[in-house]
C-alpha cells in the first residue's frame, strides 16, 4: 500500500478515555514507519484536537471539525475559522466505549463518506450495548450464560434477577468495557451497591449468571466477507475475576497464555463460535471473541469487542502475532480492510429509478 494520511481518533466521551490514549500510542508508532499519522485527540468534553507529529497526546491541539458531507471528502477543519488542517485519505478509530466504539462516530464518519478502519455503525452498536448483543447471539444459536437486564432500580425485578440466575452474578453496565464498574455479587445484600455503580455508568445494567469454573479465552477475527480466526489465548487473572485493575495495573500479575493449552477439539469449536459471533451482529474489519470454557468442557460466548485494547501487548495483536501476523502487518490488513469496506459501500446505489 502506498503511504497514507492516517486521522487517528482517540481519547472519547468515555470511562475507557485512558485505556484509548495506550492503544493510540501504540498504534500511531506501528503505522508511523510507512504512513503520515495525524493524531486527533477527543477529550472528556468532546471536542476534537487536531495534534502535530505522529505522537498521541493525552492533552493539547487545535479544535476541529468534520463535516457530515461527501463533499468535504473527510477533511478537518480548524473550529476557529474553517480553515482545512488536513486532508486524511483514511481514519483510524481508537475509541473504546461510549461515543467511539457504540456507532457514532462510525455515523458521522458514514455521512462523511470517508473510508475508515472497523465495524460500521449497526455492528458496532450492537456489540456495545450488551442487551441487543446478546438478543443477536441468542437469535444465532449461540450459547452464553442466563442474564436479566435492568433499567434502574427496581426491587421486584432484582429479586426475580437473583431467583433465576442464582448467586453469585456478575453485575456490569451494559454500555461500557475493559471491566468498568464490574461487580461480583456474592450475596443479595452486595446487588444494592454492584447496581447503583453499573447505572452510575448506563441507564441499563446487566445481571448475568456466572460460568462454573471457567477458563477465560479470547479469539481475535478479521476481515469483512471473508474472515479469519486467530489462534485462542487464555487469560489467568491476577485476582477473583479479571477487573480493570487486573487488565491494566502496572502491578498487576495477570497472565495471557498465547495460544490457549487447549484439546483440538476445543480450539476448533471456540474458533467456530467467535466467526460466527461476528457475523451475529454483522462485524467488519476486526474485532476480539471472549469465551468462558468451563470444567465440564462446556464453552460460552461472552461478548465481542469491536474496537478491542490495541497496545503492541494486547491480547488482540498477541494473538494474530501467535497465528503468523507480526503488529505492522496487522495494521497494514487493517487499514486495507477498512479502504475494502469502503470501495464496496461506495459501489451501492443511492437512488432509485424504476
Amino acid at each position: 500500500m502506498e503511504p497514507k494520511t492516517i486521522a487517528l481518533l482517540f481519547g472519547g466521551r468515555s470511562g475507557e478515555h485512558e485505556v484509548s490514549i495506550r492503544s493510540a500510542v501504540s498504534v500511531a508508532d506501528g503505522l508511523s514507519f510507512k504512513h503520515r499519522v495525524r493524531p486527533v485527540f477527543v477529550d472528556k468534553a468532546g471536542r476534537w484536537l487536531l495534534q502535530d507529529g505522529p505522537v498521541p497526546r493525552g492533552e493539547g491541539g487545535q479544535e476541529v471539525f468534520l463535516p457530515a458531507s461527501p463533499t468535504e471528502r473527510g477533511r478537518l477543519r480548524r473550529a476557529e475559522d474553517g480553515k482545512v488542517l488536513l486532508e486524511p485519505d483514511l481514519y483510524f478509530p481508537v475509541l473504546h466505549g461510549t461515543f467511539g466504539e457504540d456507532g457514532t462516530v462510525q455515523g458521522l464518519l458514514e455521512l462523511a463518506c470517508v473510508p475508515y478502519v472497523g465495524a460500521g455503525v449497526l455492528s458496532s452498536a450492537a456489540a456495545m450495548d450488551k442487551e441487543a448483543m446478546k438478543a443477536l447471539f441468542a437469535q444465532a444459536g449461540l450459547p452464553q450464560v442466563a442474564y436479566r437486564v435492568l433499567r434502574g432500580r427496581d426491587s421486584a425485578a432484582e429479586a426475580e434477577a437473583l431467583q433465576a440466575l442464582g448467586l453469585p452474578v456478575f453485575v456490569k453496565p451494559a454500555n461500557l468495557g475493559s471491566s468498568v464498574a464490574v461487580s461480583k455479587v456474592k450475596s443479595p445484600e452486595e446487588l444494592s451497591s454492584a447496581l447503583d455503580l453499573a447505572l452510575a455508568y448506563d441507564h441499563k445494567a446487566l445481571v448475568e449468571q456466572a460460568a462454573i469454573g471457567p477458563r477465560e479465552i479470547e479469539v481475535s477475527v478479521l476481515g469483512n466477507d471473508v474472515l479469519e480466526a486467530s489462534l485462542p489465548g487464555e487469560i489467568v487473572p491476577d485476582r477473583e475475576f479479571y477487573d480493570y485493575d487486573s487488565k491494566y495495573s502496572e502491578n498487576s500479575r495477570t497472565e495471557l497464555k498465547v495460544p490457549a493449552p487447549l484439546s483440538g477439539v476445543e480450539e476448533r469449536t471456540i474458533r467456530d463460535l467467535a466467526l460466527r459471533a461476528f457475523r451475529a451482529v454483522d462485524a467488519r474489519g476486526y474485532a476480539r471473541v471472549d469465551f468462558f470454557l468451563e470444567a465440564s468442557g462446556r464453552v460460552l460466548l461472552n461478548e465481542i469487542n469491536t474496537i478491542p485494547g490495541f497496545t503492541s501487548i494486547s491480547m488482540f495483536p498477541r494473538l494474530w502475532e501467535a497465528t503468523g501476523l507480526c503488529y505492522p502487518d496487522l495494521l497494514e490488513r487493517l487499514l486495507d480492510l477498512g479502504l475494502e469496506r469502503h470501495k464496496g459501500r461506495s459501489r451501492l446505489k443511492t437512488d432509485y429509478r424504476p
